[in-house]
């Protein structure tokens, strides 16, 4: 891959993570590794050779401490907006390029990176396990392409990762609909209006069985330092 053809990255991490109860920014709750969430994003990330921007809000001061390097886009109504504004905040940054963006709570194997960065396409990272309620959940349509993503879905093939793809000819017609959509709306319903417009828009990319946990709970942390001690094992 050339490097004028690797997408940019946005990190989410503006929300206040209150389901986890901790006292710091929940991208900078620590791993048994010596990292933290944030900091393994980070290294993965950079592994690649991918230029980050980070969305900050609640207490962002710590973030921008701990990340010192990154480019940082400060979503001001942190506290009464959703992933979908904090979102736009930095797509309004950006124009005809592609852009990777993805959760600040998400512990990944690299490999879904990888797979990721291989798409010719808007792309969502996904997997095929049974899901919880809280949880993104998605369907497809005979083409293999997303045709519902939200917590509400019915009858879901598995869960959306918070690792997502937009391809630079998408990119602008995401942004009118990231603009269009509730304050409290999460970004997947922004990607739910473009597909209603364009039909086959994010093609669904099957991580198989790489590991990825999205940390909102307690039992969600313990899960992520399992996985991390199973990978060095």
């Amino acid at each position: 891959m050339k490097e004028s053809n690797k997408p940019q990255v946005v990190i989410l991490l503006a929300g206040m993570g209150s389901r986890l109860g901790r006292p710091h920014p929940k991208s900078l709750t620590p791993l048994d590794n010596g990292e933290t969430i944030l900091s393994r994003q980070l290294r993965i990330l950079k592994s690649f050779g991918l230029s980050i921007c980070a969305v900050v809000g609640f207490k962002k001061d710590l973030i921008m401490e701990a990340a010192s390097d990154l480019l940082f886009v400060y979503n001001a109504n942190y506290d009464t907006t959703n992933t979908s504004k904090s979102l736009l905040a930095a797509l309004q940054h950006f124009e005809n390029q592609d852009v990777m963006w993805l959760n600040g709570d998400v512990v990944f194997d690299p490999e879904i990176i990888k797979l990721m960065l291989a798409s010719e396409t808007s792309a969502v990272a996904v997997n095929n396990a049974r899901v919880a309620e809280e949880e993104i959940k998605y369907t497809l349509n005979e083409d293999g392409y997303i045709n519902q993503i939200s917590k509400q879905v019915q009858n879901a093939l598995g869960e959306g990762l918070g690792i997502n793809l937009i391809k630079a000819d998408d990119l602008e017609g995401f942004k009118e609909k990231l603009a269009a959509v509730d304050d409290n709306d999460y970004f997947e319903r922004g990607m739910e209006l473009l597909i209603e417009d364009k039909g086959n828009v994010f093609k669904a990319v099957d991580v198989g069985n790489r590991n990825c946990v999205e940390v909102d709970f307690a039992e969600d942390l313990e899960a992520a330092k399992t996985m991390l001690k199973n990978e060095e094992g």
